[in-house]
């Protein structure tokens, strides 16, 4: 379900770890270029014409105590030991998630990704 008004503060309403996270996953997305923020029940999307970037709160549908996930789409296979999952849900798409545990984590390594997927998403 899609709600045009939801906020970032609403998805993650009670969880103020996972809403730091998801602020700066934003902050450093303010920086590539003009991008769509959506919100839904399950995540907070960026994009362009396509998606580029999702924050979600993993404990919202399995056990988790992570505060948050930032997962990119890239077009192709990073090797990194700092995801903890990649997925290949299509044949132009490589989904890398990535454990949020401190803001801090969002740095260069975490920008020049997502500068990537950015720039694939057009």
């Amino acid at each position: 379900m899609r709600d045009d008004t939801a906020t970032p503060e609403d998805l993650f309403q009670g969880f103020p770890e996972g809403l730091a996270m998801c602020r700066a996953v934003q902050e450093a997305v303010s920086t590539l270029g003009e991008t769509t923020v959506r919100v839904t029940e399950s995540q907070i999307a960026f994009g362009r014409r396509r998606g580029f970037a999702y924050v979600w709160r993993p404990g919202q549908y399995v056990n988790s105590d992570v505060p948050a996930v930032l997962s990119i789409a890239l077009p192709r296979e990073v090797k990194s030991e700092r995801f903890k999952e990649v997925v290949h849900p299509s044949a132009n798409v490589w989904m890398h998630h990535f454990e949020l545990h401190d803001p801090t984590e969002v740095d260069d390594q975490i920008v020049e990704w997502l500068v990537e997927a950015y720039a694939s998403a057009r």
